[in-house]
């Protein structure tokens, strides 16, 4: 593989990575907007959210994960690249991007991601049952002005 394709292999999972926390956000953001919209509570609603989100936090873990191992990998061929080996055309820009820009270049660990997502995760499920609370006492108010 050429060093300029690895280059953009590095730069290609760093935007597809962005597009998976992207969606992350977007995900919880939607789930909790609608969570504090409604006004009635329901159990089943939320034990239903609570599992589909759970099942889509996992995957998108997983795919994050993986993606991040993948970037790692290729930072470091990136890194440990022999640019004797490069073709002639090839060495114009290889040692100048060596010097500038690969030091600025820096991985993730992959297990610093998982911890990070599962906290969000469950920041995100407990605020979502806490909006279910807070309908279930705001209800509870309700019925107990309107029985008197």
């Amino acid at each position: 593989m050429r060093y300029a394709e690895l280059v953009q292999l590095y730069f290609q999972q760093s935007d597809t990575l962005q597009t998976y926390w992207t969606v992350y956000v977007v995900v919880i953001g939607g789930l909790l907007a609608v969570a504090a919209l409604r006004t009635e509570p329901d159990r089943l609603g939320g034990v239903l959210a609570t599992i589909l989100y759970c099942a889509f936090a996992y995957k998108n873990m997983g795919a994050i994960r993986d993606l991040t191992q993948t970037r790692e990998a290729t930072l470091t061929t990136l890194q440990q690249f022999d640019s004797t080996a490069a073709f002639p055309a090839d060495l114009s820009g290889i040692h100048e991007f060596q010097q500038k820009i690969l030091p600025t270049l820096h991985g993730t660990p992959a297990d610093g991601v998982k911890s990070f997502h599962i906290t969000c995760d469950a920041i995100t499920i407990v605020t979502l049952w806490s909006l279910q609370w807070r309908r279930r006492r705001a209800k509870r108010v309700r019925d107990a002005r309107g029985g008197m």
